[in-house]
């Protein structure tokens, strides 16, 4: 059944989507249908607490100087490498 521009509704509020028989592309469409209408209205989502630790953490990591950053490209190439099928081969590390 493909996707249409409509989702099913039940008295109780959950919805039928068939994510099983979607295309990529029609996920992703949803997905930005989802995100603009919680954008609409961004004050009605409330962030975790762990939001707030995390970012006070982090903040005070930058006071204490203890941050270091990296430009987009160095940052994208740093988690593909941590990410890489070689990084977790059986060859022994040097200590």
């Amino acid at each position: 059944m493909p996707f249409h521009n409509s989702l099913l509704y039940t008295v109780s509020m959950s919805v039928n989507v068939p994510l099983h028989e979607m295309t990529l592309h029609e996920k992703l469409a949803l997905m930005e249908l989802l995100w603009e209408d919680l954008a609409r209205t961004p004050e009605t989502v409330e962030s975790p607490v762990w939001h707030k630790t995390t970012l006070d953490e982090r903040q005070q990591r930058l006071k204490e100087g203890k941050s270091r950053f990296s430009d987009w490209e160095t940052a994208k190439a740093n988690i593909r490498h941590k990410l890489s099928p070689s990084r977790y081969s059986m060859k022994p590390k040097r200590i």
